[in-house]
């Protein structure tokens, strides 16, 4: 199994987490502008407690958005540093995969909608489904408001919807049936996988 280190910045929340072998360490920790003083102290502190150097790690996974553009631009920064310094290849992942990932749990075939809070009442929004061991993308990363989802949905209801912006938004989301993850983020451990 590969060596690999992955962190996202989009959300209020930072995430680091390094796998090695059948070992993870992860690291949770306040995102948004302080990330940008944080991250890279708590990418160094997950290796040092897993006792990997740079060097040893197979490649370097990042969330590449949506989200935050101060969080996706320290993410980027830091994984294309850490890259360029150590001369391993990185891995961008879409952070809304991450949510339908951590969402997911052991559920072998599903469909999942990931949103997550864009502000100004706006939602970022993707659908996804795993089947045979692997992702597919349903219906690709884009901006939308509640209505925008509501009259989507009303034709192909959603099975599965996983982000923060079910907290955030309530019952304007109209989810119907659906089965409901709202504490599904994009944690590092889910881009490790």
């Amino acid at each position: 199994m590969p060596a690999l280190i992955a962190f996202d910045t989009s959300t209020e929340r930072m995430s680091v987490a390094l796998r090695c072998g059948e070992r993870v360490v992860a690291r949770e920790g306040e995102g948004g502008a302080r990330a940008s003083a944080t991250l890279l102290p708590t990418v160094l502190d997950v290796l040092a407690e897993a006792g990997i150097a740079l060097a040893d790690l197979d490649a370097i996974a990042f969330g590449r958005g949506p989200g935050a553009f101060t969080g996706l631009r320290t993410s980027c920064a830091v994984a294309q540093g850490l890259a360029l310094g150590s001369g391993k290849p990185v891995l961008p992942i879409d952070t809304l995969l991450a949510v339908a990932e951590d969402a997911r749990g052991a559920a072998a075939d599903v469909r999942i909608w990931a949103i997550l809070d864009a502000r100004m009442e706006q939602i970022y929004a993707a659908e996804y489904a795993h089947a045979d061991g692997r992702w597919t993308t349903l219906v690709a990363p884009f901006l939308a408001d509640c209505d925008a989802l509501a009259a989507r949905w009303r034709d192909a209801p959603p099975a599965v919807v996983a982000g923060n912006a079910i907290a955030a938004f309530g019952a304007r989301l109209r989810t119907g049936d659906a089965a409901t993850v709202p504490d599904a983020a994009p944690r590092a451990s889910a881009l490790l996988r």
